[in-house]
């Protein structure tokens, strides 16, 4: 099988998703362990017995509907490269505008040594694109789940990230008492009855990643409920969120004392990040 062959047969596998062109030449990439550049060069290339073992594997799984993020095993996010797990959220493009509100707020503190938390933080995307940028920060990421700690705890020796430590946590359980500038979270948000959860890549994430209660609210009040204690004076706390959740999460915030409360659309113009400032 040449290359060529290949992405030809693995797009008539694929041929129910809009996007198979495309994961067909990421799988293969995978099978090959080559940049995308190989395949244009070389589309003769022969693939030999294990790489075509492997290609054909990935492509029924991703026929099957498993997301590229858990057969690939890694992921893209800001300008890092991160491992992923089946017992995290697999990041995504709109997080990353999470990370841009951050650094903005960050921004007002004068490039001063600041500290972070980051709540939930899974495969520690969002610390670890923090630390990346603000060399000169502290920042903490928790998650409830083991793995998820263990799991970011590789990805920041895999990027070299030395100013990011990561422990568990339900929230702000095990947290000790000091003082956040930043506090960030892409919590669960999705309405447990959602029929979301039954659409594409959402039914192979883990549940614990993505539901809070009947409105996706829960984990953010409870959030906001108790962040006051834990942020230093004009410290800020930034949420990712549902489309229509932007309104309901501003007045949650107004409601505990947070000022300046704004909403920030992600790359589609949809309601995506809304933060506050706490003023003690």
């Amino acid at each position: 099988m040449r290359i060529d062959d290949a992405i030809a047969w693995a797009k008539s596998q694929l041929k129910a998703s809009t996007s198979s062109d495309v994961d067909a030449k990421v799988l293969l990439c995978h099978a090959l362990d080559k940049p995308t550049s190989f395949l244009f060069t070389w589309p003769e290339f022969e693939l030999n017995d294990t790489q075509r073992s492997v290609f054909t594997d990935c492509v029924k799984q991703r026929a099957k509907g498993k997301p590229i993020a858990y057969i690939t095993g890694i992921r893209d996010f800001w300008t890092l490269t991160l491992k992923t797990s089946p017992a995290t959220l697999i990041p995504r493009p709109d997080t990353e505008v999470l990370v841009e509100q951050a650094l903005a707020c960050a921004s007002g503190f004068q490039n001063e040594a600041i500290d972070i938390c980051d709540l939930g933080t899974g495969t520690g995307a969002i610390a670890l694109a923090l630390a990346s940028e603000l060399p000169k920060s502290n920042v903490l990421g928790v998650d409830f789940i083991a793995d998820a700690v263990e799991l970011a705890t590789h990805n920041a020796t895999l990027n070299k990230i030395n100013n990011a430590s990561f422990k568990q946590s339900d929230w702000f359980s095990s947290v000790e008492a000091g003082k956040f500038n930043l506090i960030v979270s892409n919590p669960p948000y999705v309405e447990t009855n959602s029929p979301y959860l039954q659409q594409g890549d959402v039914r192979f994430e883990p549940d614990s990643a993505l539901t809070s209660g009947e409105d996706g609210l829960e984990d953010i009040r409870h959030i906001i409920h108790l962040a006051p204690s834990f942020l230093c004076d004009a410290g800020a706390l930034l949420f990712e969120h549902g489309f229509e959740q932007g309104q309901a999460v501003r007045n949650l915030l107004v409601q505990r004392g947070f000022s300046a409360v704004k909403t920030v659309q992600d790359y589609s113009g949809l309601d995506r990040v809304t933060l506050g400032y706490w003023k003690n």
